[in-house]
């Protein structure tokens, strides 16, 4: 037997309204993961050209410590933006997982209202065949 086949609808329709807030909320968490990485991008742009502008500006030999250091914050930097992008693809999983249910449950719900539709007409039909038999019978 399913289970979920015996949750009543109000279950269904808090399951439909908090599938809805997840759903929202994932889409407000991957754009602040975009305009994060954005931010980033900029900030590296504006480092790099801010070395380069640096490094015009000296020796050869003076150059090569702050070389060393621009290799290393651009390393982990890079590893920041990697980290990112790979929370961004986990989000992204997340959020068509979210989708994948909530049309699951969506379905679910067009099923059991179907079902209930069919009922009552059922019912509705055992009711008037009742009424008519009781007419029949002699007072």
């Amino acid at each position: 037997a399913d289970p979920s086949g015996l949750r009543p609808p109000v279950l269904l329709s808090q399951e439909n309204t908090q599938i809805r807030d997840l759903r929202q909320e994932n889409r407000e968490l991957w754009m602040s993961l975009e305009e994060h990485q954005d931010a980033l991008e900029l900030i590296m742009s504006k480092y790099r050209k801010q070395m380069l502008q640096l490094l015009q500006g000296r020796k050869g030999e003076d150059a090569e410590p702050v070389l060393n250091v621009h290799q290393a914050n651009s390393l982990e930097i890079a590893s920041q933006i990697d980290r990112i992008c790979e929370m961004g693809e986990v989000m992204r999983k997340a959020v068509q997982a979210d989708d994948d249910q909530f049309f699951k449950v969506q379905e679910k719900l067009a099923q059991l209202e179907l079902e209930n539709k069919e009922l009552r007409e059922l019912l509705s039909i055992s009711k008037e065949s009742f009424e008519v038999g009781r007419e029949d019978l002699p007072d």
